[in-house]
């Protein structure tokens, strides 16, 4: 984003200091999504338990499965319309002005997903690198129990569309090459592949996407990698010519781990295609490549539900 002096990302050490001066919102984004046993099988799970578990002290729990996610849309964890989104950053007691800074319990996926939520209604917020599990590793404090007071922001929000979601129509053109720029699978090169069960209706990708997926963009310890190998990693699949950049990935999550990381690598123009493969492999007539990109789209008689 223009002007942003920040980066998106903060170390352990630096929320602790962060936390000591106060005036920090500490949200847990966190959502279990187990491997698929079978094609089609997807099972999200709240992340609410885990965090009464163990948590960062003084964090809030934020379950996407109820919030800041469109609670009418057809599509699982569909970003939200404005007025929602002002509704339950109220609802939710975050203060207009608060420092925001969000984790997971996992590989930083699902806060990401929150901060690009964030991101694209001009709400500045920064995700925890390493997730709660580094926070734990380096020794801070840990707390349990809900002992969160739920009260709502005594203050409304402003918010904005930055616009920096896509939709289908734009994403079929990108494919078909009647729009310039680059489509970015980030899911893992087995699933881009096709050879991994797959969450959704048709194993593969999006015809003419390149795959950069979110979890070689972290280390062994789920911490992003320095700038120059994100640099190193993101130019040999999209070079900066290739702007714009449109993400997906199943649904629209591990999606936006890879636009952090891209944003922090220098890119500008990226959006995130927030209907991913839920959306598109539920439409029939719309094209998979199983294999490598030079192999060719499965037939439609392939691509049904079992």
């Amino acid at each position: 984003m223009a002007g942003e002096t920040a980066s998106p990302l903060v170390s352990a050490a630096e929320l602790d200091a962060m936390l000591r001066e106060g005036g920090v919102a500490v949200l847990d984004a966190t959502v279990h999504f187990p491997p698929a046993r079978f094609d089609g099988d997807y099972r999200p799970e709240s992340g609410y338990d885990g965090w009464v578990s163990s948590h960062i002290p003084g964090s809030r729990h934020i379950d996407l499965m109820d919030v800041f996610s469109e609670r009418e849309a057809a599509l699982h964890f569909t970003h939200p319309s404005t007025e929602q989104l002002v509704s339950d950053l109220q609802s939710s007691g975050i203060e207009p002005g608060a420092t925001i800074v969000i984790y997971d319990q996992g590989s930083t996926t699902w806060a990401s997903r929150l901060w690009w939520v964030f991101r694209n209604a001009g709400i500045e917020a920064r995700v925890l690198d390493g997730g709660l599990a580094e926070w734990t590793r380096r020794g801070f404090a840990l707390a349990s129990g809900d002992d969160v007071i739920h009260t709502s922001a005594s203050a409304r929000w402003s918010v904005t569309d930055l616009g920096l979601w896509v939709d289908l129509p734009r994403v079929a053109s990108l494919s078909s090459g009647e729009v310039a720029g680059t489509l970015v699978c980030a899911l893992s090169p087995e699933q881009y592949e096709g050879t991994e069960k797959t969450r959704y209706s048709r194993r593969g990708h999006i015809p003419s996407s390149v795959n950069l997926s979110a979890k070689s963009l972290l280390d062994a310890d789920a911490r992003m990698l320095p700038v120059d190998d994100l640099l190193s990693r993101s130019a040999e699949v999209v070079p900066a010519v290739a702007e714009p950049v449109v993400i997906y990935c199943g649904g629209g999550v591990s999606a936006c781990l890879t636009a952090l990381a891209l944003i922090r690598s220098g890119y500008e123009d990226v959006k995130v295609y927030d209907g991913s493969l839920e959306e598109w492999t539920a439409v029939p007539a719309l094209p998979m490549v199983v294999g490598r990109e030079s192999e060719s789209a499965i037939p439609d008689d392939r691509c049904q539900r079992s």
